[in-house]
């Protein structure tokens, strides 16, 4: 199904790193704290909250890097759920990952950096569409010149977005009043399982993309020893991230104060510097969402090529371009569909339709890890995950939570997404499906 031109093995640990910790980060960090305070108002269990949250994305990192090591190629989470559950569950994961998750994803991060643009330039709502179509239009030119580009752009606007995330939490701490910190508690912060649990969400939602990195395993230099360690140091960074920013807020916000709006960031900076240094965190949000969106450009043509290569998409997107090795035409058709995603809703629908289908997949493939030890007892696994089978079961238990809090909170853009996914069927069944072979048995 493909040329005679191969993926370039152009990555190492640091570069794989960079993408894991350069796709999280977006804006979740500037903007989720407050939400998380609305439902955990005690300063230290909020941090409990955030810390919960990073562990349980290092334990479904640590578990998707058993099987990247024992399948080291092209397509990621699509190998490792075909590998486990057979071509349908692997269709129906690429198919959605092009029409609605990866590529809705985009076009939320899209849409959330025109209207963050907005702030720093005032646009109405079309312009800030034409920015929004303007920006993947862009990461997709880049990642269309190659790998290497694409990554060169990564590190650097990954470095960016630490370097001024370290300076916002300096300037913060430099400010703030650490003696905040052991402030008692309101007298109405009792916690109840409920709030946790939707604490606890927003927190996994500002992890989201810590995955996309094994999309592009066959292009590690060595996949079996840097994919592991690109997971669990770019996952670790964002964490230590998180944790010492939401540390820097409270030093300058009271709880109150920080249940009372949807942008700590600013609010914070405000607080300790005026008005002026807010548009510090805008120009910081802004370079946050274009790394996130160039991690997602570059990522998820890697399953599309994958798909191809094993007869379970169309042709085109199994070829590579002989001069920069890389899948151009499932580059392009991607940033076409995203930004006609950009034009289906706002930055909230977008989300929501992407978070509660990819979660599903994230704990069908985590359990593929379990699920694939007793199968194929026999596999070369040149890394194992640690604690198992605790800690893929966590996670899987983690996923479980988010996909039914999921469907509570949005039963209407659930049965959407779900719809969607199932659409895929009739597509498989008519131009994919292996002749004289039932569904059920693929």
């Amino acid at each position: 199904m493909t040329n005679q031109v191969r993926l370039k093995a152009d990555l190492n640990w640091r570069d794989g790193s960079a993408i894991v910790a350069g796709t999280v980060i977006g804006s979740g960090i500037f903007l989720v704290p407050g939400s998380i305070a609305r439902e955990i108002p005690s300063i230290w269990p909020m941090m409990a909250v955030w810390l919960l949250g990073g562990l349980l994305t290092l334990f479904g990192a640590l578990s998707v890097a058993e099987l990247g090591a024992a399948f080291p190629e092209a397509g990621g989470l699509y190998v490792y759920l075909h590998a486990g559950y057979g071509r349908v569950a692997a269709f129906l994961y690429g198919w959605g990952l092009l029409t609605l998750i990866h590529s809705g994803s985009l076009a939320a991060l899209a849409v959330a950096f025109g209207l963050y643009c907005s702030q720093l330039m005032p646009m109405p709502v079309p312009e800030q569409k034409a920015v929004a179509i303007v920006s993947i239009l862009a990461v997709t030119v880049v990642n269309y010149f190659g790998l290497h580009a694409g990554k060169l752009v990564q590190n650097l606007v990954t470095a960016s977005k630490i370097g001024g995330i370290g300076i916002l939490t300096i300037a913060l701490f430099i400010r703030g009043d650490f003696h905040r910190l052991t402030a008692p508690a309101p007298t109405d912060s009792g916690l109840s399982a409920l709030s946790v649990g939707a604490a606890l969400v927003a927190v996994l939602w500002a992890y989201e993309g810590w995955h996309v990195v094994s999309f592009t395993a066959g292009e590690f230099r060595n996949p079996a020893r840097d994919l592991p360690k690109s997971l669990s140091a770019g996952i670790l960074a964002v964490v230590a991230a998180y944790l010492l920013a939401n540390l820097s807020y409270f030093t300058v916000l009271s709880p109150t104060r920080m249940q009372a709006t949807d942008r700590a960031a600013a609010t914070a900076m405000n607080v300790a510097y005026g008005a002026g240094a807010t548009g510090f965190v805008t120009l910081l949000i802004v370079v946050s969402i274009l790394g996130s969106m160039n991690g997602t450009a570059l990522t998820g043509p890697r399953v599309y090529f994958a798909m191809a290569r094993d007869g379970l998409f169309f042709p085109g997107f199994g070829r590579l371009n002989p001069r920069t090795h890389a899948p151009s035409v499932a580059i392009v058709v991607q940033g076409v569909w995203a930004s006609c995603l950009t034009l289906a809703g706002g930055f909230r629908d977008l989300f929501t339709y992407v978070i509660f289908t990819a979660w599903i997949f994230y704990g069908a493939t985590v359990l593929a890890v379990i699920i694939l030890r007793v199968k194929r007892p026999d596999l070369h696994r040149p890394y194992r995950v640690p604690g198992y089978p605790w800690l893929p079961g966590l996670f899987v238990i983690a996923a479980g939570l988010i996909t039914a809090i999921a469907i509570a909170n949005g039963p209407r853009h659930a049965l959407y997404g779900i719809g969607l996914i199932l659409l895929g069927m009739p597509v498989y069944l008519l131009l994919f499906r292996q002749p004289g072979v039932s569904p059920k048995n693929e």
